[in-house]
């Protein structure tokens, strides 16, 4: 499955991810699922608005502080909150809560958010869902 760009200099984006971050999660829709957390990966990637105001053929280095990027470690810490916040039934309303909260700050253009149970099937690496959402 080929993937979208992300970083992307005719847009003036930048692309920051997070990956394979992995969590114990109260989810899923049968008795067992709700009697004991179960681990989860989540992978993160957001299209980012450069806050250079000049149109540059090159990346734009900008000042070097950390007000003017997207906060990786915020991000990490409310999808963590996200996923501690209590019981979901089904990783896909895991998953678009997590890219609505990404999508909470502007210069976010569009993210991809990836969850995968990593315990669901002896014979499976994982199971999952991947859903990618816009700024309007």
């Amino acid at each position: 499955m080929e993937q979208s760009r992300l970083a992307d200099a005719t847009r003036a984006t930048r692309h920051m991810f997070i990956r394979d971050l992995v969590l114990n999660a109260s989810i899923g829709v049968y008795k067992h699922e709700h009697d004991a957390t179960q681990r989860i990966r989540i992978n993160l990637d957001l299209a980012i608005l450069d806050d250079s105001e000049e149109k540059l053929s090159r990346p734009a280095v900008g000042r070097d502080d950390l007000a003017r990027v997207v906060d990786y470690e915020a991000i990490v810490n409310r999808t963590r909150a996200i996923v501690a916040a209590g019981h979901v039934q089904l990783v896909e309303t895991l998953a678009e809560r997590l890219a609505e909260s990404c999508l909470t700050d502007p210069r976010v253009v569009s993210v991809r958010v990836r969850v995968e149970k990593l315990d669901v099937f002896a014979d499976a690496a994982s199971a999952g869902v991947e859903v990618e959402r816009r700024n309007c």
